[in-house]
């Protein structure tokens, strides 16, 4: 299994990489680890933990609780 700081260094590569654009959470799955899916809770807590915006269907959500698809993004403020 990948580790946090494996996780948090893909998610802050992403997020840079996409400044003012979102992406999915299992862009950092994938870049991570061939069996992807049992880490994306990680990925979703490692992401809150960054506090990188988390928004469904455009509208800011808590990557924690939500359910279904999100993106995420650097936090603009």
């Amino acid at each position: 299994m990948a580790d946090d700081a494996l996780i948090a260094e893909v998610l802050l590569r992403l997020a840079t990489e996409r400044a003012g654009k979102t992406f999915c959470p299992s862009e950092a799955a994938r870049a991570v680890a061939e069996d992807w899916r049992p880490l994306m809770p990680d990925v979703r807590r490692v992401a809150a933990e960054l506090g990188l915006r988390a928004t469904q269907r455009g509208v800011e959500v808590d990557p924690l609780t939500a359910r279904g698809p999100i993106r995420l993004a650097q936090d603009p403020g």
